[in-house]
């Protein structure tokens, strides 16, 4: 089984990364083959909405979304990590989610599949600051209607608050272990 990871970070080594990289941890140790894409390091333009993508389902803007897009579409699993900023993902997740208009289009509009692997299942982890009691309400609503979009059933999440230092989450083994088995729950087809 295929899992790739979407690291939405902008900040390497953090907390988000931390916690992703032992959800993945749990992947491999089930036998997954995992791959780790960060989009800090990617040159990934906005969407420019000039709807270019519903003559074929597919984005005109030529970045690193181009190889990006296959890899989406060919994973079997899929987890995506952001921190959160302003009650939301990354403005570098943001990015990539709103260039999979393209697969939205391809679903929606012209009622293409998006993939040819008919079981996709995926997973979200996020990281905050802060406590507040809604803290996750609308990246939540984002992240499901995003995996919607392209095919992926929204089976897992670990939302993590109150680390903002960086590493502040290794000394949470509770949190730790969360993901790891989040991983590995993902790839045994076990919902979380």
């Amino acid at each position: 089984m295929k899992v790739l990871s979407i690291l939405g970070s902008p900040r390497r080594g953090g907390n988000t990364e931390i916690v992703l990289d032992e959800a993945l941890r749990g992947a491999r140790d089930s036998g997954a083959e995992c791959e780790k894409v960060v989009l800090r390091d990617l040159n990934i333009k906005p969407c420019m909405e000039i709807y270019k993508c519903t003559e074929a389902g597919v984005c005109a803007i030529k970045d690193d979304m181009q190889a990006l897009f296959p890899k989406i579409v060919q994973t079997e699993r899929l987890i995506i990590a952001s921190p959160i900023f302003f009650y939301s993902v990354s403005a570098l997740a943001k990015a990539m989610i709103d260039r999979c208009q393209s697969l939205w289009v391809k679903k929606y509009i012209l009622e293409l599949p998006v993939s040819p692997i008919a079981d996709r299942r995926g997973a979200f982890i996020s990281v905050a600051a802060t406590q507040g009691k809604k803290l996750f309400d609308g990246v939540r609503l984002t992240m499901k209607y995003f995996f919607d979009a392209i095919d992926v059933s929204y089976s897992d999440e670990l939302l993590v608050r109150g680390a903002d230092e960086k590493g502040e989450v290794k000394k949470q083994p509770e949190v730790l272990e969360a993901a790891y088995d989040l991983g590995r729950r993902l790839v045994q087809n076990q919902g979380g």
